[in-house]
């Protein structure tokens, strides 16, 4: 019988550390997303947080209303302190009044208002902290900060793809290998030419992920300012609210309910699985090759590709790469379906989806460290790539036939598809059927001096113009 005191774990209270995280983008892989955590973690939304309650804060002192006076620069300079200035201890003194109130963004609220009681000038402005806010505003416009960051912490990596993958595709530009369609031999390219379909590919993923505007809005419970014209109906709120969304580097969301629709998100997202999915398809095809022998991986001195197997070097970097990237992809493409959708003026279902952001981040900046780890370990195989070419003699019935065409010479695929289709074709085979033809004699000259390693069309140049 089954002890199912076997399966009770030794410890239930565990501290969190590398070895005992759930996820492994804080324990196994935490080396490689640390620098997200300051990016996506709840210290660096609180900081966020307190960042735009403080730049609110700041712009309505700015309005010259009676009951606020102009803050003096001592009292700016004491305001914007305590976010540039955050802590960890910070962080838990908010999570501890949270845990008192059960509700985030008016911990930040109170917190802000328990430090600037040290000021006089800042007490005095303490209930115009989060003044006619709802707590998307915060929110929304700290996401925007967070997910800018995160992008320019994964374009910096994926324009160290595009570099290397630029720099193959010129060094291998005149390297002729076998074309594979449907995994069959086919007309031939070059190394270079293959690296620079996906340098080309993925430069414009770039400019599109580059290309989306984070946006945000500071305008009510229903985006309509209700709170803020009956407190102050004198002042233009909009031109207000917006241009504290712009000094933070967003763009003004002027229609919203209560949250921002996160149609930007969306697209970014949309962006940033595309971008994904050309690097999905890189991992694989270079897996192939290597499988094929196209390509050599250099051996690491103390790693171990097999624990049964001793000559084993696996391509891992590319599967590692392959694995994030799908999970990756699965959850940017909910987020970027789900995050758009809310009912009516507000439901909450997207806050427990975004609190997501830093696994989708996370397992995208593991791809790709993944893929230019794996890219800086191989090689091109010359001999491998010459001795598959050389025995694949059949992919010249394709320009002789075509050359057929051109002269006149009755059926030229079907002769050619009877030579061919199905038969081992070697170099005699090939030349004794092109000496039969009756076509000019240059043109002949010039289809006998052809070899599938020569068979390469504008491949070369194409390499080299990535």
């Amino acid at each position: 019988m089954l002890d199912l005191t076997l399966l009770v774990p030794p410890e239930t209270n565990l501290p969190l550390s590398e070895t005992t995280a759930i996820s492994p983008l804080d324990g196994r892989y935490a080396r490689t997303t640390i620098e997200l955590r300051a990016i996506f973690s709840e210290y660096a939304f609180m900081r966020a947080r307190v960042r735009v309650e403080i730049e609110w804060l700041l712009a309505l002192a700015r309005l010259g209303l009676p009951e606020l006076p102009a803050l003096p620069a001592a009292a700016v300079a004491a305001a914007r302190g305590l976010v540039q200035d955050f802590s960890l201890a910070d962080c838990a003194h908010i999570k501890a009044i949270e845990s008192r109130i059960n509700h985030d963004v008016k911990a930040v609220e109170y917190w802000i208002k328990e430090l600037a009681s040290d000021q006089p000038d800042l007490r005095r402005a303490a209930e115009f902290v989060h003044f006619a806010c709802t707590s998307e505003d915060i929110n929304n416009c700290a996401y925007g900060l967070m997910v800018r960051d995160g992008r320019a912490a994964l374009v910096r990596r994926l324009r160290a793809l595009h570099g290397r993958l630029r720099d193959m595709a010129h060094q291998h530009a005149a390297q002729a290998m076998l074309g594979r369609t449907h995994g069959q031999a086919a007309t031939p390219t070059t190394v270079g030419k293959e690296f620079a379909n996906f340098a080309v590919r993925l430069a414009a993923c770039i400019g599109a992920i580059e290309s989306v505007q984070p946006k945000g809005k500071l305008n009510g419970a229903v985006g309509a300012f209700n709170a803020h014209r009956a407190a102050c109906p004198e002042i233009d709120w909009e031109p207000v609210a917006a241009g504290v969304v712009e000094s933070l580097g967003l763009a003004w969301s002027s229609h919203t309910t209560q949250i921002e629709p996160h149609d930007w998100m969306a697209e970014l997202f949309d962006a940033l699985a595309r971008a994904n999915t050309v690097l999905l398809a890189l991992d694989r095809d270079l897996w192939g090759y290597i499988a094929l022998g196209y390509f050599r991986q250099k051996p690491v001195a103390e790693e171990v590709g097999s624990s049964t197997m001793p000559h084993k070097v696996n391509p891992i970097d590319f599967e590692n790469s392959e694995g994030n990237l799908g999970l990756a992809n699965a959850t940017l493409r909910h987020m970027a379906e789900k995050l758009p959708v809310s009912r009516w003026q507000r439901d909450l279902s997207d806050s427990t989806v975004l609190r997501n952001l830093g696994v989708a981040f996370g397992h995208c900046l593991l791809g790709y460290e993944s893929c230019l780890r794996g890219l800086a370990r191989i090689e091109v195989d010359p001999q491998a790539l010459a001795a598959d070419l050389d025995a694949s003699w059949e992919v010249l019935s394709e320009p002789v036939q075509t050359v057929m065409r051109r002269y006149g010479v009755e059926q030229p695929y079907e002769k050619l598809k009877e030579l061919t289709r199905g038969r081992a074709v070697t170099r005699e085979t090939l030349h004794q059927f092109i000496r039969t033809l009756p076509i000019p004699e240059p043109a002949r000259r010039e289809l006998l001096a052809l070899t599938p390693a020569t068979y390469l069309g504008l491949a070369e140049d194409l390499a080299l113009r990535c």
